[in-house]
């Protein structure tokens, strides 16, 4: 049998997220699994109002498809042609943004929080992860709480990031590394880049 968590002086942890914010997480859970789940892969514009409806500040021309697993919509940020493909887990505890013509492949887990190890009860540590514009993240890759992914960056499939990663360059691998600067469209000369 395990025990609930609880605190340095015995009592039961209390949860860090308000009674609001666990009654609409239970709501869009309800609303998740039916209206958003069945809806048509071509539906993007109903499930792009089921996300704004829940607070959610996506453009009407972002697609986010139903397989997608959103925790917290009021935290999540899309620009125009941003996509979440199916099977992405976005564990939005913190906001997320993804800049416009940008494409977050299936699998990949984008995690908003942490806990404080050091802490004895884990206290969370919610944590924004910034993604630019035109920005590729390739199948099931782990995006660390905190990062930024800068304009024009490409991460391999199957990599980790766990710290920021530079504008236009190609990175991949567990830790994440740079491997190379990718063409800028404005400026093709990739060892000079903005």
């Amino acid at each position: 049998m395990t025990e609930s968590p609880t605190t340095p002086q015995g009592l039961p942890n209390p949860s860090p997220h308000s009674l609001k914010n666990r009654i609409m997480r239970i709501l869009w859970g309800c609303v998740q699994a039916t209206l958003f789940r069945y809806s048509p892969r071509p539906m993007l514009r109903w499930r792009a109002f089921l996300l704004r409806l829940f607070g959610a500040n996506v453009a009407s021309k972002s697609r986010v498809y139903p397989k997608a697993k959103i925790w917290g919509p009021w935290n999540l940020t899309m620009d125009d042609y941003a996509t979440i493909a199916d099977d992405v887990d976005c564990y939005c505890v913190a906001r997320i943004a993804i800049g416009a013509h940008t494409t977050i492949s299936q699998y990949t887990y984008l995690c908003g929080a942490t806990h404080d190890f050091e802490d004895i009860s884990f206290k969370l540590q919610p944590m924004p992860i910034t993604i630019g514009s035109r920005v590729w993240i390739a199948a099931d890759c782990f995006i660390a709480p905190g990062v930024t992914i800068n304009n024009g960056a490409v991460i391999g499939a199957r990599s980790s990031v766990f710290k920021d990663i530079n504008p236009w360059t190609v990175n991949a691998g567990t830790p994440s590394k740079e491997l190379r600067k990718r063409n800028h469209p404005l400026n093709p000369n990739p060892g000079n880049q903005p």
